[in-house]
């Protein structure tokens, strides 16, 4: 079992998730149950699925949840860019959010390679 707490891909991920949520403040009010939502859910699930990966008995399993937060990285980046079609957010904050997730998405893949090799 790993420690997530201490790993860089789990701050990283929940400093995401506060800045999704930051970010969707500023949505339409008629998207609450539409985009933020989703966005939102997303988000807070790269975080969910490192840290309950963490708790799994073995490597391949751990490994599998990693695959999972990798997933919700693209899923972010898809609701980010249809955030910026809807013009609810500018290209400066599409841009920003983009290097965070692509840090992280790099992060997981570099973290499953070392995992594969233990």
């Amino acid at each position: 079992m790993h420690n997530y707490r201490e790993m860089k891909i789990w701050q990283k991920g929940r400093m995401l998730v506060k800045d999704i949520y930051q970010l969707s403040q500023k949505f339409p009010s008629d998207e609450r149950f539409g985009l933020t939502a989703q966005v939102r859910r997303a988000a807070v699930s790269i975080p969910l699925n490192i840290s309950e990966g963490a708790g799994r008995g073995t490597d391949k399993d751990f490994s599998h949840f990693l695959d999972m937060a990798r997933g919700s990285v693209n899923e972010v980046e898809t609701l980010i860019f249809l955030s910026n079609d809807l013009e609810y957010i500018s290209i400066e904050e599409v841009n920003f959010l983009l290097g965070k997730t692509e840090e992280i998405s790099k992060m997981i893949v570099a973290f499953q390679t070392k995992l594969s090799k233990i």
